[in-house]
């Protein structure tokens, strides 16, 4: 077997309850279909209020803003995961199988970066353009390229079941070309938003149920902390949403099963052998929580009997929320006046 598990201690699995409290509220989305396209693992919004999502199958969607079923825009080729819109107006692409990619608005495509500090980057998955001018890039394992391992789904798996600690943040300077690692020994390097300031990042580590807080300038530049802990699922990519705060996707519940197998790694090396169907994967549990800068849980928004899935994160605007995930064939917009408590204080709040 390719894993060498590691024996780990997981925080403490609370469930859903307080601040996670279960409710039903993302099923009154609407699903926006993709046609021949899937896993929208991530969405920006244009000023132009086009929607851009990425696909499983190497493309850039593009909903117009009428939002009607997406069309091709552009083809990136490898699996694209995280995007964000520069201040140069660009589309910066992290692409799992190749690194990171530059869109400009009329299609035209150039790989920019695939190796940092004289290694390669093997599993790019989430950006941002910081307000320094800066891009932060997530490579979220050395051990498990996702090309090599059969997708970025399965090598995921692998990854968390073996729990090592190579992902790492990578920041790029596009003036300079210079980039440097500035955080490394991260079980899965996972999502990454800049603040509205330029002070700090948030990190998503999926392997420790965790977010961390990374000073970037400033005072406090290079110190980085937990902001936001045990959390009940993997949380996947993180994003910056309106009034300073940040939207964050739980791609599946917890696994007990794993947690339970964290000090036994023969165990889990073991349980890797067994039939593919009795391997951990993802379950059919939609949720996506609203966070402050200090990590307060304000919003949390639920799909228990998976009718949204494999949630990774939310695009909003005034209106909506738009929330994407690793393997659903459908973008899902959710309006906030549908939402029984408009102003998204819905901690625990029950979908009637």
């Amino acid at each position: 077997m390719p894993v060498e598990p590691v024996v780990w201690k997981p925080s403490i699995n609370k469930g859903y309850v307080a601040d996670y409290s279960r409710n039903s509220l993302l099923n009154r989305s609407t699903k926006l279909s993709m046609g021949n396209f899937s896993g929208p693992e991530a969405a920006i919004v244009l000023p132009s209020g086009d929607v851009i999502a990425t696909s499983h199958e190497g493309w850039l969607v593009k909903y117009n803003k009428g939002l009607g079923q997406a069309v091709p825009w552009v083809e990136l080729g490898g699996r694209p995961l995280g995007l964000d819109v520069g201040a140069d107006g660009n589309i910066w692409v992290a692409n799992a199988y190749l690194g990171l990619q530059k869109v400009d608005m009329s299609g035209n495509v150039s790989l920019v970066l695939d190796e940092v500090e004289g290694t390669a980057i093997k599993y790019a998955d989430d950006v941002a353009w910081a307000a320094n001018g800066k891009l932060y890039l997530s490579d979220a394992t050395m051990r498990f390229p996702a090309q090599e391992w059969g997708g970025t789904y399965p090598a995921s798996i692998l990854d968390i079941v073996e729990h090592d600690t190579t992902g790492r943040i990578i920041e790029f300077d596009p003036k300079s070309r210079q980039a440097k690692i500035i955080k490394a020994d991260l079980s899965f390097a996972n999502g990454v938003a800049a603040s509205l300031s330029d002070d700090y990042i948030l990190v998503n580590e999926t392997g420790e149920y965790r977010v961390w807080k990374i000073w970037i300038e400033g005072e406090r530049k290079g110190e980085s902390e937990v902001i936001l802990d045990a959390l009940p699922g993997f949380p996947d990519n993180i994003a910056r949403g309106l009034n300073r705060n940040f939207w964050l996707g739980i791609v599946s519940p917890r696994s007990k099963a794993m947690d339970d197998l964290a000090g036994k790694p023969f165990l889990r090396k073991v349980m890797m052998r067994l039939p593919s169907f009795m391997q951990p994967e993802a379950k059919h549990y939609g949720m996506v929580i609203e966070i402050g800068e200090d990590g307060a849980v304000l919003s949390n928004l639920q799909s228990p009997n998976g009718e949204l899935f494999t949630t990774t994160g939310v695009a909003e605007t005034d209106e909506s929320l738009f929330i994407t995930s690793l393997t659903a064939p459908f973008l899902a917009r959710l309006s906030k006046a549908d939402l029984k408590d408009p102003s998204l204080k819905s901690k625990g709040a029950e979908s009637k």
